[in-house]
């Protein structure tokens, strides 16, 4: 991070369409210090780099928790001698107790400090807070909105029941750690297999299989194909098509399966990747 001049300071998780705004004050000697709390769930850990084109650089809070306005300054020049101009947002705080604000940052930088106001979707401000609580009701259409981007999960592959492939549908069944799961039901989506480049459409399953065994289950099938997953997936929510239910028999669940194919494949119909 030698030839880095200028960095946007925050927790980001999220990479939403506020965090932007802030990325888009840096040139392109810029990098993105991310100060890590460990709270992370929408992009956990360096699937933030998937959002953005900058260098990431990350901070542990438990590092630099203790440090005062100062010290933090200190750290920073440390890590980029070069530094010219410090982003950062409207509600920013750092230092210990989190009693500096931006207003302490100008008089401790002697560089430029840039600081991004409030940004609103339609008169609403985004916070990584308001899209949790969107995905928690199922609100895929404002998450993204907010995100900028579709929001997406990754997980490794697991064996499931065993029942979709000789009963229903072939379903490729995902343990996924880190990232906040939208409420439980059945959504439009587009999932990439292991390390391909391009996103499949599909219909995804999160919930317990209130019908068969009861177990819980993140699962995906990819529509008009037969693909093999080896080892990992990433899951891609479009739309919300209904709630998890109890069916009272195969047969019931599997007309309801037809109908959540059919309603998928008609909401991705035009976003082939």
């Amino acid at each position: 991070m030698k030839s880095t001049t200028s960095i946007a300071i925050g927790g980001f998780d999220g990479m939403h369409i506020g965090h932007q705004a802030l990325f888009s004050e840096l040139g392109e000697q810029g990098t993105v210090v991310v100060i890590e709390t460990g709270y992370a769930n929408l992009t956990p850990q360096s699937y933030r780099e998937e959002y953005i084109h900058h260098k990431v650089n990350y901070l542990q809070l438990d590092d630099i928790r203790h440090l005062d306005g100062e010290g933090f300054m200190k750290l920073l020049k440390v890590n980029f001698p070069k530094l010219q101009k410090i982003v950062v947002g409207y509600d920013f705080h750092f230092g210990k107790d989190r009693r500096y604000s931006f207003d302490d940052l100008k008089h401790i930088f002697e560089g430029e400090v840039v600081v991004v106001d409030e940004v609103k979707h339609n008169n609403d401000s985004v916070h990584s807070h308001k899209i949790r609580a969107k995905l928690q009701i199922g609100d895929i259409h404002g998450a993204n909105e907010f995100l900028g981007h579709n929001y997406t999960i990754a997980g490794e592959r697991v064996d499931g029941q065993g029942i979709g492939s000789r009963e229903l549908v072939p379903t490729i069944n995902l343990r996924v750690k880190d990232f906040l799961l939208p409420k439980e039901g059945v959504y439009a989506t587009l999932t990439r297999i292991d390390d391909e480049e391009h996103f499949h459409p599909s219909v995804s399953f999160i919930g317990h299989r209130v019908s068969t065994d009861g177990s819980f289950a993140i699962e995906t099938h990819i529509l008009d194909t037969d693909i093999e997953c080896k080892e990992k997936a990433e899951i891609s929510f479009v739309d919300f098509i209904r709630n998890n239910e109890k069916f009272e028999n195969i047969d019931a669940l599997k007309s309801a399966i037809k109908k959540d194919i059919a309603k998928a494949s008609k909401k991705l119909k035009f976003l082939a990747l």
